[in-house]
């Protein structure tokens, strides 16, 4: 039985249940459909050549197993914190802090990342304007969204991904009816460059293998299905929605989207596409056909993708250290509500990311967003990891989702890991995987060592148990 949003308590702790399904979905898109696929696929396309396509195929079953993992769970457990809470309740409280501060990480590092790029973005347009003003002024628009009542922020989230899924798709429609039909004058391209220039895979076998240490987080953001959970109106449906229609729209976006540029871009020349907006595949699309201003088009699709992405993020890490505060193993003040039911200390506090690039750009200081970017990657994996060691103690303890069951179950979420393990292997051949380990491997140890001094003193296990209490009550 589904409780209305006038039936929920509104004391102090108690998020607000305004989120549809529509919406939910649409900020895990958010998250993940950004400027990777918009600008940042030749990194991928420059190790594995067009058999990349391979890499994005097998990185999407991946991603499916961590998304429907996590909706079977939460959609059982709608609880505050979404997977870091379950993970404190099926695995230990310790594992709970751990995956919860590290995607807390995650989340500041990407916000503060993204915004460089709507800053980066905006000097295209206005070279004058420096980078740690674009900053500001963009950090100022999503802090402003997030401030508002979560409503609000679904709307509006849903509106800017709206705007990046209708884009796919057109370049979907175009590109297909170029390579199936071309235009007048102007003959179909077909599959014939798929194995042009050194056949489909020219770099090797073993390369589709290394491009998924960067395909993989093409698909980070899928994480936000579980922690939505706990503002959703109707948190089963909503749950067995945003799952599906998630994963399967991100798998067919970058899928058809990278198979598309390779049938029409010769791969060496799409390899070299992660530089700036003028040598994006969309504008390299758009120009194939005559679309006038094609790069001025891509700067604005860019633009909204990194805002997206950066209020999304903003979005989740305030509400896990809401949850890691109302579990004691924060600050108790980043727990307070205001009367509109947001963390505003949480959204203060992971802040911190914007305030960290402005200042970053303003001294010129270079080099430092490399390892906040590789910590990214080391702190996605091991979440992802724990979401399936997670969800393998749920299914052990009886546990199974109340309207939706993730396909396979303990077998799905094996190969998952299996999938985790092989991307993770890539360390020992791919040196920015090594700088990810390096970086990543010491604040575990940290973030371990601060939890035996202080944060295991702290914890109050009754407070996990009121979490899952007060889900079980609203579901």
């Amino acid at each position: 039985m589904t409780s209305s949003t006038t039936d929920i308590p509104q004391g102090d702790g108690h998020l607000a249940r305004s989120l549809g399904h529509g919406q939910m979905a649409m900020i895990a898109m958010g998250s993940a459909l950004g400027t990777g696929l918009f600008l940042g696929s030749g990194e991928a396309i420059g190790i594995a050549g067009p058999a990349v396509i391979i890499s994005f195929a097998v990185g999407s079953l991946i991603a499916a197993t961590i998304a429907l993992a996590m909706g079977e769970m939460a959609s059982r457990h709608p609880v505050r914190g979404g997977f870091g809470t379950l993970a404190a309740r099926y695995l230990s409280p310790f594992w709970g802090y751990l995956s919860r501060w590290l995607y807390w990480i995650v989340t500041v590092c990407v916000t503060g990342t993204e915004l460089v790029a709507c800053a980066a973005y905006l000097a295209y347009w206005f070279p004058g304007v420096p980078i740690w003003a674009g900053i500001l002024l963009f950090a100022a628009v999503i802090i402003a969204i997030n401030l508002a009542t979560v409503g609000s922020f679904g709307v509006i989230e849903f509106f800017l991904s709206s705007i990046k899924v209708i884009a796919v798709v057109v370049f979907i429609l175009i590109g297909a009816l170029l390579v199936l039909f071309g235009m007048p004058g102007q003959p179909a391209a077909g599959f014939s460059a798929l194995t042009a220039d050194g056949g489909f895979a020219p770099m090797g076998w073993p390369a589709v293998w290394i491009a998924l240490s960067v395909v993989m987080f093409s698909f980070g953001g899928i994480e936000l299905l579980s922690i939505t959970a706990a503002e959703a109106k109707d948190p089963a449906r909503s749950i067995r929605t945003a799952a599906r229609t998630t994963i399967v729209r991100l798998a067919f976006f970058y899928v058809l989207c990278i198979g598309i540029v390779l049938c029409l871009v010769p791969w060496q020349q799409a390899a070299g596409t992660g530089g700036d907006v003028a040598t994006s595949p969309f504008v390299m699309v758009f120009d194939r056909i005559g679309v006038p201003g094609a790069a001025h088009i891509t700067n604005l699709l860019v633009l909204i993708a990194a805002l997206s992405a950066a209020n999304a993020n903003l979005y989740a890490g305030s509400r896990i250290l809401h949850s890691l505060a109302s579990d004691g193993l924060a600050p108790r003040i980043a727990a307070h509500l205001t009367a509109r039911r947001v963390p505003a200390v949480g959204i203060a506090f992971s802040s911190i990311g914007l305030v960290g690039a402005a200042l970053l750009a303003f001294t010129g200081v270079g080099g430092v967003f490399g390892y906040m970017m590789s910590l990214v990657v080391f702190s996605v994996i091991m979440v992802w990891a724990l979401i399936l060691v997670t969800y393998l103690s749920f299914r052990r303890h009886g546990g199974h989702g109340t309207s939706f069951r993730m396909p396979g179950g303990v077998v799905t979420a094996c190969g998952g890991l299996v999938g985790l393990a092989a991307v993770f292997a890539t360390v020992f051949v791919r040196p920015s995987m090594q700088i990810a380990a390096m970086v990543g491997i010491p604040a575990v140890l940290v973030a371990t060592i601060l939890y035996v001094a202080v944060g295991r003193r702290r914890l109050v296990p009754e407070d996990i148990d009121a979490a899952f209490e007060e889900a079980e009550a609203l579901r």
